[in-house]
């Protein structure tokens, strides 16, 4: 997921294994009691591990809609739009709700809408730039998991600040300088506005949702907030710091992208761009004595996962030394993994699950294969990155889903990474592949290579992944797996302008390349040079099974612009008025209905031509028809996206609106000049006033029913 501030731009074979289906109905009928968890609470939205049950109720509950009885596409697509407003189908309506800065308490400070907060005052606050996130339902007492759709815990990620609207313009602040004077203050603002929001919701007879402020569950998880390192590389000496000598213990999570979560009743947050934070004015020159020993690697990790002189202009390493490379030079190998959050626990320490790998992580899709094995399929969201799978060491306890053995799945287990291979006709846009294991010892993943234990391959994952032959991928980003399809898996790759290159050049096997530093080729799985609109690929796991060695794929549509004649290729399986690009947020519902949100270019001009703002479409995987389904306001990406379990009510994020970037709204001055960014941040309401006309923008959750109550998307 991209903004200003960073630089980034099948068929299966039949199994005898039990189904999913069966998995879980031989849970019922051992323990009746439990009917209610697994058809209700673990049976929200977007179930692959329970697939078949989507339209299934509770004893003493109406059950949704039967799949049979919804059209997979029962709305009429919505034209492209460049307005500063949601825009969504007719018989739907879209309420803005959890703004930034919204008090998450009675006695949280008020948002000041000259961005004047103080850090205290943000840290008691809803958090900045809002992206995936899940619905956890109440039970019927209201206080655990359960099934019910009319209140819950809304858990959120806020990956990072739009510094231009964040931050308040002081008298001292020089003219081309929005950020100065920078200080602490400013840094531990944006450090709170970062992590994971956990927000206690209800819903009211005429439909509209609240946000239940004076509930023990509100929780703010942010840059500073303690946390445990578990598993494999927790306490390895290249996760030690002065702060911590043991290396088990970290403070904060940082740019929380997408995100998953478990049937034991946890989310998953993943922490995607965290390289950004930190900087190394001197790229490794005046590390401190104490880490000679471990230059080398730590020096070779820097470049491999893309830390600069001066990071993405947060400027937190002028002010915080925990973020200035140099002098804490393995604090930023603490930062890369997929953080296990319980929200029924306040007061629970989250916990960051090193066993599934150190990388830029998107989100954490999970299912349980047919043997019981947890499985979490994962994407390394930078250009020419690869695409990972974590498969569980113990088994899922089908009888007792939030059981303390299950809380435990994620511990230990085998990472993969997935090779794309051609099928036997080229250019036909499918092939086979394979899953790597990333273990030491196997596959030139040993100490003489500089993998000296398991605990080096997941710290040093891209190098790992670079030295077994992986495929490079166009920017692998949010990953959906098909519940109505056992084994069936799609990934947004969302673009690419560092493929193609001349000369081509791979990822170096010694884990040398800088971060986006080669040039691939183009291949069968990435067959585009300079991908600027971005594709879906689906793969289908031998015989449905997620622990499966190999797999089938295809392309499932080529977004961007048809009949495109150069090396970029036109578009495939789109429908002329429901043009996008940069396929990045992805999400299944319970009806096997697949989501797509859009990240990309909102300039509507040249390459992206009747593609207006950033959107959210709906597909149906048999035809391949796809149909816009709602736009959001300018300058914003839609991301994010989970539904109560009577499927009437979907919660979408709009992020970042206003962004400072090129667009035809941008405003101008008298004389017809475009304003600069600096003219922007400086008059915080003339690019985009969205949710609230007269404010500057903010980042929200956006709360979308149909009139006549019924199911989304139907």
């Amino acid at each position: 997921m991209a903004h200003s501030i960073r630089d980034d731009d099948g068929v299966s074979n039949p199994s005898h294994n039990l189904n999913l289906d069966q998995v879980v109905e031989q849970a019922i009928a051992a323990q009746p009691s439990r009917r209610r968890l697994l058809l209700g609470g673990l049976g929200v939205a977007t179930l692959p591990f329970l697939t078949g049950l989507a339209g299934c109720g509770s004893d003493d509950e109406p059950a949704p809609a039967a799949a049979a009885a919804e059209k997979m596409l029962g709305f009429t697509a919505v034209g492209i739009s460049m307005a500063d407003a949601v825009v969504v189908p007719a018989g739907y309506v879209a309420s803005a709700f959890l703004p930034w800065g919204e008090p998450i308490s009675p006695t949280a400070p008020a948002w000041k809408a000259d961005a004047s907060n103080t850090a205290a005052d943000q840290e008691q606050q809803v958090g900045d730039n809002h992206d995936g996130m899940w619905f956890f339902p109440f039970n019927a007492a209201g206080n655990a998991l359960g099934d019910r759709s009319d209140e819950g815990l809304l858990v959120m990620n806020h990956e990072y600040i739009n510094p231009e609207y964040f931050y308040a313009i002081e008298a001292a602040t020089p003219a081309d300088d929005w950020m100065a004077p920078f200080t602490l203050e400013k840094a531990r603002k944006a450090q709170a506005a970062h992590g994971v929001g956990v927000y206690h919701v209800k819903r009211h007879a005429d439909g509209a949702w609240q946000h239940v402020k004076a509930s023990p569950y509100n929780r703010r998880i942010h840059g500073n907030t303690p946390m445990s390192l578990q598993g494999p590389a927790a306490g390895h000496a290249l996760m030690k710091t002065a702060a911590d000598p043991s290396g088990t213990e970290v403070l904060g999570t940082l740019n929380n992208c997408a995100n998953g979560w478990t049937p034991w009743g946890t989310y998953l947050t993943c922490e995607e761009n965290w390289n950004g934070y930190f900087g190394a004015p001197t790229s490794g020159a005046t590390i401190a004595a104490g880490f000679q020993d471990q230059k080398a690697d730590i020096i070779g990790g820097q470049s491999r996962y893309g830390i600069t002189k001066e990071g993405f202009g947060y400027r937190w390493h002028t002010v915080d030394p925990r973020f200035d490379a140099d002098v804490n030079p393995n604090e930023p190998h603490r930062f890369g993994w997929v953080v296990e959050i319980d929200p029924f626990a306040p007061a629970s320490k989250p916990v960051k699950r090193t066993a599934l790998g150190r990388i830029k992580h998107e989100n954490a899709e999970m299912v349980i294969a047919p043997n019981g094995k947890v499985v979490v399929y994962m994407g390394d969201d930078e250009r020419n990155e690869y695409i990972y799978k974590f498969v569980s060491s113990g088994t899922f306890d089908k009888a007792n889903p939030t059981s303390a053995a299950n809380r435990r799945l994620l511990e230990s287990g085998t990472l993969y990474v997935a090779r794309f291979d051609a099928g036997a006709t080229t250019g036909d846009a499918m092939g086979t592949g394979v899953w790597i294991p990333l273990v030491q010892g196997s596959n030139g993943l040993t100490a003489a290579n500089g993998f000296a234990s398991q605990a080096d391959v997941l710290i040093k994952c891209r190098q790992a992944a670079d030295r077994v032959g992986a495929t490079m991928m166009d920017r692998p980003e949010w990953i959906a797996a098909n519940p109505k399809k056992a084994g069936e898996v799609y990934i947004t790759l969302t673009n690419n302008s560092r493929r193609g290159g001349s000369p081509a050049s791979s990822n170096n096997a010694d884990g040398t390349t800088s971060a986006g530093g080669a040039r691939p080729p183009v291949d069968e799985a990435n067959p585009r040079s300079n991908n600027v609109w971005g594709h879906i690929l689906r793969w289908n796991e031998a015989g449905g099974d997620g622990t499966a060695l190999t797999f089938t794929w295809d392309i499932f549509v080529m977004a961007g612009q048809p009949g495109i004649t150069d090396a970029r290729k036109p578009s495939a399986n789109i429908n002329a008025g429901n043009l996008f690009n940069s396929p990045d947020g992805l999400a299944f519902d319970s009806f096997g209905r697949l989501w797509i949100q859009t990240d990309g270019s909102y300039a509507n001009t040249g390459d992206f031509a009747n593609m207006g703002n950033n959107q959210m479409l709906a597909a149906d995987p048999a035809t391949k028809e796809i149909r816009r389904f709602l736009v959001g306001p300018s300058g914003c990406e839609i991301t994010g996206v989970t539904w109560t379990p009577d499927r009437k009510t979907m919660f979408i994020n709009v992020q970042h609106p206003g962004e400072i970037g090129s667009h035809p709204n941008r405003p101008k001055n008298a004389d017809g000049s475009t304003l600069t960014d600096n003219q922007i941040a400086r008059n915080a309401t003339a690019f985009s006033q969205w949710p609230n006309k007269g404010e500057r923008p903010r980042s929200a959750t956006v709360v979308v029913r149909r009139t006549d109550g019924g199911v989304i998307g139907g």
